[in-house]
């Protein structure tokens, strides 16, 4: 799912193409894909983008007639900028808005279509679609930690609430808790004041650096190339890989559809966390700790 520093680069690049252009045309072709009928999304044609705005994950534009247009892409969903006007097939494109200055079309991959738009009316409309997610590069070390230890849940949990962090999700947590070298399943309402502060500025960092560098990336091209798996990252994505920082091979636990990766050097005193599907097969045969691991695999 896109995150953060991805929807701030396609922002960006979204108001160097739209912002001030009249869309001509919008065509909607997932049967799901809108959540709302009133008002009509008709509204906005023939009407200029006065603004975009990030709400959480989603992309928001606001129209000179206070209808917001609002994105949410979900796991699978991406923008794409065309010269050419094209039109959506309902399979993987669903949807195209023309614009004077080109076409922005909304494709989602697989069959679990997921996305939505939602066209709704002023702020206060807008502000219903807002998890509510403190939004951490504005606020103070006091205003985390408050949010933090609001509930005792483990830091992965946490993080990627949006009612309770906004813009995080499963790729940029497991960086974030990498570089604030705390383990995933930490309780919050059991973190000492430095281990909150080591995260407080561990978040400000990681959300900064990478939506510089996807920035870096892009250039003045539009973001095509959105995906949770970056080379660079230091644990997501990067299970069996040596740690940047120690060389212990990054491990995992695996959960859903999603999966957290970790440093057990780093993060968790060399304990290995217990990987569910794992776990249960082996039962007692699970190593609890990167020695044991190691004497198993010299066998």
């Amino acid at each position: 799912m896109p995150e953060l520093p991805d929807i701030t680069v396609y922002i960006e690049a979204l108001e160097r193409r739209i912002l001030g252009r009249l869309l001509e045309r919008i065509q909607i072709r997932g049967p799901f894909l809108l959540r709302t009928a009133d008002p009509p999304v008709e509204a906005i044609q023939g009407h200029t983008v006065e603004e975009l705005r990030r709400v959480g994950k989603r992309i928001a534009l606001k129209f000179d007639n206070e209808l917001w247009l609002v994105f949410h892409l979900m796991i699978a969903g991406r923008l794409h900028w065309l010269q050419k006007r094209v039109t959506p097939d309902g399979r993987r494109t669903l949807a195209a808005l023309d614009f004077d200055s080109g076409t922005l079309t909304l494709t989602e991959a697989g069959t679990k279509k997921r996305a939505s738009l939602h066209l709704v009316d002023g702020d206060v409309g807008l502000a219903k679609l807002d998890p509510g997610g403190l939004e951490v590069s504005r606020a103070t070390l006091d205003e985390f930690r408050t949010a933090l230890t609001a509930s005792n849940h483990t830091l992965k949990r946490s993080l990627t609430d949006p009612r309770t962090f906004s813009g995080i999700g499963n790729a940029y947590s497991d960086e974030i808790l990498h570089a604030a070298r705390l383990s995933p399943l930490k309780l919050t309402q059991r973190m000492q004041d430095e281990e909150i502060q080591r995260l407080y500025e561990a978040v400000r960092h990681t959300l900064q650096d990478w939506t510089q560098r996807l920035r870096e990336e892009t250039g003045d091209k539009f973001p095509e190339k959105v995906t949770a798996f970056r080379e660079g990252m230091a644990a997501h994505g990067q299970y069996r890989q040596p740690c940047p920082v120690c060389g212990t091979k990054i491990q995992r636990i695996r959960y859903a559809s999603n999966e957290t990766n970790y440093c057990p050097q780093c993060q968790t005193d060399g304990k290995l966390l217990a990987d569910r599907a794992l776990s249960r097969l082996l039962r007692e045969d699970w190593p609890r700790s990167l020695e044991e691991m190691e004497e198993r695999s010299a066998r």
